[in-house]
């Protein structure tokens, strides 16, 4: 028995399915004991936050280059829109952003090494006002020897580090704000030239918390 497109998608839809996006899950490799503890701890971080005691700050990095993340778009009927895409260059974002989408970032074509993460970190050190705490992944980066022997320094400074489970970046609210860039805020021409990507995601990185902003309450 053969089924046309039609009467599939109609099956489909009568048993209560969508045509959707799938998307990329580690879910299925975490410790769901220690993902729901470090949830709990979170709230509490979140809420000293909002009670000003600390600020609590999300860091990681992201890479972009000429090979978009290709969005949904509105297309008039009969026509595609597309979108340049090649290989190139690979500009590497660090980034820390906080709950209320203050956003600070560091760009390099080069690779990322425990030393920038480091030397990112000793910046935003000396910028702190009040206790931070910086939630941060696994990334061997943010694990090495090199990066565990500047904590206690940090600390003396009152910035805390607190690493998530593995296979945790929905904890890591930065995530969000790599997909919201990636998606919705770079335009399409930023794909012409490596030289328009570089130029736009600066534009959009200069801009995160004014023009571009996330509500993370």
């Amino acid at each position: 028995m053969s089924l046309s497109l039609d009467i599939l998608k109609s099956l489909c839809k009568a048993a209560g399915l969508v045509w959707k996006r799938v998307r990329r899950s580690l879910r299925s490799k975490r410790d769901q004991v220690k993902f729901d503890a470090a949830t709990e701890e979170i709230k509490e971080l979140i809420q000293q936050h909002k009670n000003g005691l600390i600020n609590l700050t999300y860091f990681d990095q992201s890479g972009f280059t000429l090979e978009p993340c290709v969005p949904y778009a509105w297309q008039p009927i009969n026509e595609t829109i597309e979108v340049p895409s090649s290989k190139s260059k690979r500009l590497n974002v660090l980034g820390f952003v906080d709950r209320d989408c203050q956003f600070n970032s560091f760009v390099f074509e080069g690779a990322i090494t425990s030393a920038v993460v480091i030397a990112c970190f000793d910046w935003f050190a000396e910028q702190i006002e009040k206790p931070t705490t910086i939630i941060i992944d696994n990334a061997s980066i943010h694990t090495s020897d090199e990066f565990n022997s500047h904590i206690k320094g940090w600390e003396e400074k009152g910035l805390k580090v607190y690493r998530l489970p593995t296979y945790s970046p929905e904890l890591n609210i930065i995530e969000i704000v790599w997909r919201k860039i990636k998606y919705d805020w770079l335009p399409f021409d930023a794909y012409k030239s490596f030289a328009d990507l570089k130029r736009e995601l600066f534009d959009v990185l200069a801009n995160i918390g004014l023009s571009f902003t996330v509500d993370f309450s």
